[in-house]
């Protein structure tokens, strides 16, 4: 009953209760019903969600599996992705289910299966690990620069021998293309120091295994294609909105900086870095500022902002397409004042003032220029995309601060006295 509320959100309520409801009750509010009851749902959807119930309940997984997938590429293709992620969703909760009916009737024994699947000229290798008999997930990878016939074979010669060059290696591994290299498998036998099977599917359960790794591989390819889409419009509504102009085939790079403190001490500035579809994290730099006054935000942001363009001026570095400061009127300035140093005042900069109460889309931006703040819809695309990218920012000054602050707490200055030993530092 509980997998049927999460995965189909039917009611489980009594007709007399059904019938008097006026608001949803919390079966609704945990996503375990849809609340047809207050109309939330109308009747033609509810029937269907009752039709794949009974199918499920009939044992008809596969039927029901292929026509939550259709359902699933049909709202991708309309762009509602959030009625997309809810048959993801149950697609995912449907093969926890196969998982358990085919993964735990094996032997007991240590396998993974690694298969690589490539749909529309995107390719994806997927690792599913079994241990023991049971499941244990799916780790998709994406690789890059597979525009070849072979791909999906090189790509899966090439994730054996990276993978388990530092991962145990299992007493069997079943892949779902044929190995052209056969030194791959005489290398993972002389590493693991014992035999070791390799090959494709010979028997049923292994074939249900690597059916149930493609199936899942594809749910993978298809998730990352949406998140591409996602945040493309959200990239072009942004560019459209500040007039950022880029160069034909050009990625925009989006760099933010923030300051984490505790009462001044400690200081840590953060740049995170988004380009192209998502946040790079090889980019992520952090600054430990030293030299100003404790708890002075704006010097430590014209701190940290000269420190990581200064190697613009020698030619090394990435030049950003805009610049985002988490902070107000003040933060910008002093960031500003940064760049005019550098003579890098042409460059794009934008300030992200938390609104009233901190609460999320009522963030006001402040332009360097002069222009007058401004306020977005809350349902705006490219302030849900700033606000993605200034999180990153916090999130990676704060876990920054709390490890200098924790480094800072583990020792004493006493220790900097010559002539003070343990006993005496304890003591006072």
């Amino acid at each position: 009953i509980h997998l049927l509320q999460k995965m189909f959100r039917l009611r489980t309520c009594e007709n007399s209760v059904f019938n008097n409801r006026a608001r949803p009750c919390l079966q609704y509010q945990i996503k375990r019903c849809s609340a047809p009851c207050v109309g939330l749902i109308d009747d033609q959807r509810y029937a269907q969600d009752v039709q794949l119930a009974a199918m499920f309940l009939q044992g008809r997984q596969q039927d029901l599996l292929d026509r939550l997938s259709t359902a699933m590429d049909e709202a991708a293709a309309k762009l509602a992705f959030e009625q997309a992620a809810v048959y993801r969703d149950q697609i995912q909760s449907l093969r926890q289910v196969q998982e358990k009916q085919y993964v735990e009737s094996g032997k007991g024994d240590d396998v993974d299966i690694v298969v690589a699947v490539e749909d529309a000229g995107t390719l994806c290798v997927n690792l599913a690990m079994v241990r023991g008999g049971r499941h244990l997930g799916d780790r998709p990878q994406f690789p890059a620069h597979t525009d070849t016939t072979s791909a999906p074979v090189d790509a899966l010669t090439a994730f054996l021998y990276h993978h388990y060059l530092r991962q145990p290696i299992p007493s069997r591994i079943i892949v779902n293309q044929p190995l052209v290299d056969g030194e791959v498998a005489e290398w993972l036998g002389t590493t693991a120091n014992r035999p070791l099977k390799i090959g494709e599917a010979r028997f049923t359960v292994h074939r249900m295994w690597v059916e149930m790794a493609e199936q899942n591989a594809r749910l993978a390819i298809v998730a990352r294609r949406q998140s591409q889409s996602r945040q493309a419009a959200r990239l072009d509504a942004l560019c459209q909105a500040l007039d950022l102009d880029l160069e034909e085939g050009q990625e925009a790079r989006i760099e933010c900086f923030d300051i984490s403190h505790t009462q001044g001490e400690n200081t840590v500035a953060a740049c995170v870095v988004y380009q192209g579809d998502g946040m790079r994290k090889s980019a992520y730099r952090r600054f430990n500022i030293d030299g100003v006054q404790a708890g002075d935000d704006y010097a430590a942001i014209r701190q940290a902002v000269s420190r990581r363009y200064d190697d613009l001026l020698v030619g090394e570095g990435v030049t950003p397409t805009l610049i985002l400061i988490d902070g107000g009127a003040g933060q910008v300035a002093a960031a500003a004042a940064a760049l005019a140093e550098l003579g890098l005042s042409h460059l794009p900069l934008l300030g992200v003032a938390k609104g009233e109460s901190r609460k999320p889309g009522l963030e006001t931006l402040v332009f360097a220029d002069g222009r007058q703040p401004v306020q977005w819809s809350p349902e705006n695309p490219a302030l849900h995309l700033i606000q993605e990218i200034r999180d990153e920012a916090h999130r990676f000054a704060v876990s920054g601060h709390r490890a200098k602050r924790g480094k800072t707490g583990r020792s004493s200055r006493l220790e900097d006295i010559a002539g003070i030993g343990p006993k005496r530092r304890k003591e006072l």
